[in-house]
């Protein structure tokens, strides 16, 4: 089992940065892929960024650019920088971690741009 606890959310102006941190505890977290997905009012849950157990990244064409997911297996932890921040960025961020069946999320943090 992996718990997973996200920090760095909060209220920023456009085009400022944040960085998301996810903490892992509970299992081997270098063998499971992780990724950042955004919860918007009234939207879907959508992926942001994913990253391999191996260090592959993926993006959501509407961050690509802006921002950067990464990894240190040593201290357990997903970041996600986030640069040139908009208002449509404005979401409940959730971290997750997968491997095979297991499917596991952290309880969100919100980041909100507004001037």
């Amino acid at each position: 089992q992996v718990q997973l606890v996200e920090s760095g959310g909060g209220l920023v102006q456009p085009g400022r940065s944040l960085r998301l941190s996810c903490a892992a505890s509970g299992s081997i977290f270098s063998i499971y892929a992780a990724g950042w997905y955004r919860q918007a009012p009234g939207k879907q849950r959508e992926l942001v960024a994913g990253i391999t157990s191996g260090g592959s990244t993926n993006y959501a064409d509407s961050v690509k650019g802006r921002f950067t997911i990464s990894r240190r297996n040593a201290k357990n932890t997903v970041y996600l920088q986030m640069n040139s921040l908009k208002p449509e960025d404005t979401a409940v961020y959730y971290c997750n971690a997968r491997r095979g069946s297991q499917d596991h999320w952290g309880q969100g943090t919100q980041v909100t741009v507004s001037s």
